[in-house]
């Protein structure tokens, strides 16, 4: 049985939030809907960058002292505005949606410690839209023992599946954090977070330029790479394990750039996560044959000009030109999420996240 499904996603780059409405019975994809985004104000956006370091700390995942009580009520908000804006103007009436899966805003992830911390209050959410929310979606792969992220992968295979081209393929999702999805026919599917996506690049941009990122990549095309520090950066354990391994946005923050010219630094920090993502190739099972960039690095034409260099001679192409939607791609991924977990289908796997067995999970919150 199909569903209508909104899938709500705010990721590690603290931009806003992304509405999709898909259509689904949590294998295959009928139909993309219309999608939508609500930026955060700075002033919310100023407020999550506060809880992000205020939950380093968090003895629990439940617990939210102080400012992460405020930013959750922000995050609950703005994902609530967010569907009634989307509603609105696609003339949808609230009655025609099945379920939302609604991922909330990650403040820590630290799967080795068996804790993964996603703010939002999905039963307050559930009464102001007046749609059953699905919600909690990584905790029960965490508590198995499994890293709770990549959670596209299995939408990603869904998509993949539509193109009929030769495997193997990546598709790789460039938010706040960079993560991959390897599928090689119906069976094999891997995924992992493969190092630093835009995180680094959009906070130097605040700092140094006082922008939110680095449109089109324009300012990192006019500097040179520090080649010599990049190799530094890739030595961290981190970029040698193999698959599954996830990582918090705040795994890096330890990397400091020497002084350097603002353009030379953007494009430095474009070009390790370039290279990350090319590290991961000799740990896969075959090169892949073709790479599927999404996320806002999609929209980064430096980015992109540094993977075709280095995964070369695969292709490379942004998710955009092969009519999927870049930006709403996690978006319409956790509606396709809700629709499974509904159906009682697993949403994690051992080789996307390295639970022992195929996981589902997600907790509904009615009206």
């Amino acid at each position: 049985m199909m569903l209508t499904a909104i899938g709500l996603m705010s990721g590690t780059s603290l931009d806003g939030v992304d509405v999709a409405l898909i259509e689904t019975d949590g294998r295959q994809v009928r139909a993309f809907g219309p999608s939508g985004y609500r930026p955060y104000t700075e002033t919310e956006r100023s407020l999550l960058r506060h809880a992000l370091f205020e939950a380093k700390d968090l003895p629990q995942r439940d617990a939210r002292p102080g400012i992460l009580r405020e930013a959750e009520r922000a995050v609950t908000l703005a994902h609530a505005e967010a569907v009634a804006a989307f509603t609105a103007q696609n003339r949808i009436s609230c009655s025609d949606i099945d379920i939302v899966g609604f991922h909330g805003q990650t403040v820590l992830h630290r799967p080795e410690r068996k804790l993964t911390v996603q703010i939002g209050d999905a039963a307050a959410l559930a009464k102001s839209i007046h749609i059953p929310v699905m919600h909690d979606f990584r905790a029960a792969d965490v508590a198995a023992g499994g890293q709770g992220a990549p959670f596209v992968p299995v939408y990603h295979r869904a998509l993949a599946q539509s193109l009929q081209r030769e495997g193997p393929i990546v598709v790789v999702n460039i938010g706040g954090v960079a993560n991959i999805t390897y599928i090689d026919g119906p069976d094999t599917l891997i995924a992992c977070d493969t190092g630093p996506g835009n995180a680094l690049l959009d906070d130097f941009m605040y700092r140094v330029m006082n922008q939110g990122f680095d449109t089109e990549g324009r300012l990192a095309a006019q500097g040179r790479p520090d080649e010599a520090w990049i190799a530094r950066a890739l030595e961290m354990p981190f970029f040698a394990l193999p698959p599954p391994k996830s990582l918090d946005r705040n795994d890096f923050a330890a990397l400091k750039l020497p002084e350097m010219r603002a353009d030379d630094g953007a494009a430095t920090l474009t070009a390790l996560t370039a290279a990350a993502i090319a590290r991961i190739v000799p740990l896969l099972p075959k090169p892949p044959k073709s790479w599927i960039v999404a996320g806002g690095g999609a929209r980064n034409l430096t980015m992109l000009r540094m993977l075709r260099e280095r995964l070369q001679p695969a292709t490379v192409e942004a998710a955009d030109a092969l009519g999927w939607s870049a930006d709403a791609i996690e978006a319409q991924a956790f509606g396709f999420l809700a629709a499974r977990g509904l159906k009682g289908l697993p949403l994690s796997y051992p080789a996307t996240t390295g639970v022992p067995i195929p996981m589902t999970g997600g907790i509904i919150a009615r009206p």
